[in-house]
C-alpha cells in the first residue's frame, strides 16, 4: 500500500492511526521485538510472587516453635509446656489453710504455730534463767514436747496455717524425730539421768575409744 506523505515527510494523522491499530504501535512493536517479549515479563512477575510467598512461609516457620505453637520458645502468648526458668510464686503446702474462720483475728487463725512457738520459747526461758534445780533438763523437755505437739497437731487437724511447711507426712516425720530426740537427750542428761539405757554406755565408750 502506498502511503502518501505530507511535504514535511510525515504521514497523515489518519493513516498513522490505522497503521498503529494494525501493527500495535511503536510501543507494542518494541515490546514484541525485545528478547523474551511478554512471556518474560509474565515469568518475572510469577517469580517475584513465588519468592515473596517463600519468604512468608520461611518467616512463619521460624516464628513457629518446635511444638507447633507461635514464638521462638514454643509459647503462643498463653501457657507454655516448658517449666518456667524462674519461680513465679509459691504453692501453698498441704494443709496450709487457716486454722480458724476468715473473720477471726490473725492470732486465732495461726494458733497451731503460736502454740508450738510458745512452748519452745518457754523452754528456752527456763533454760536461760535456771530458776530451780534441773531447770535445763525441764527446759529441754519443754522444747521437745513443743515439737511433738506440732507433730500431733499436724496429724490431727486438716488445716494448721503456717505450721505446715511441706506435706503432712514430711512435717510429721520432721517434728516427731526432732522432738523425740530432744526429749531423749534431756532425759539422759548427766548427772543423775532420768533415763538409763544399758547398752548405750558401752556404745559411747566404744565410740570414744
Amino acid at each position: 500500500m502506498t502511503v502518501s506523505r505530507r511535504p514535511g515527510g510525515k504521514p497523515p494523522e489518519g493513516e498513522r492511526a490505522r497503521a498503529s491499530s494494525r501493527g500495535g504501535g511503536p510501543a507494542s512493536a518494541s515490546a514484541s521485538s525485545a528478547p523474551g517479549g511478554p512471556d518474560r515479563e509474565a515469568a518475572g512477575a510469577e517469580g517475584a510472587g513465588g519468592a515473596e510467598g517463600a519468604g512468608k512461609s520461611a518467616g512463619s516457620e521460624r516464628s513457629d516453635g518446635p511444638d507447633g505453637s507461635d514464638g521462638p520458645d514454643g509459647s503462643d502468648g498463653g501457657a507454655s509446656r516448658r517449666p518456667p526458668a524462674v519461680t513465679e510464686g509459691i504453692v501453698r503446702p498441704e494443709g496450709g489453710g487457716r486454722a480458724a474462720p476468715g473473720d477471726a483475728p490473725a492470732p486465732a487463725r495461726q494458733w497451731p504455730l503460736l502454740t508450738v512457738l510458745g512452748l519452745t520459747l518457754l523452754g528456752l526461758v527456763v533454760i536461760g534463767i535456771d530458776p530451780f534445780p534441773h531447770a535445763p533438763r525441764i527446759g529441754a523437755l519443754l522444747v521437745g514436747v513443743a515439737l511433738l505437739t506440732g507433730a500431733g497437731i499436724r496429724r490431727a487437724l486438716p488445716s494448721v496455717g503456717m505450721l505446715a511447711v511441706r506435706s503432712r507426712f514430711t512435717d510429721m516425720i520432721t517434728y516427731g524425730v526432732l522432738g523425740g530426740g530432744i526429749v531423749l537427750f534431756a532425759l539422759m542428761t548427766q548427772p543423775y539421768p532420768w533415763l538409763e539405757i544399758p547398752f548405750l554406755k558401752e556404745v559411747v565408750r566404744f565410740t570414744v575409744r
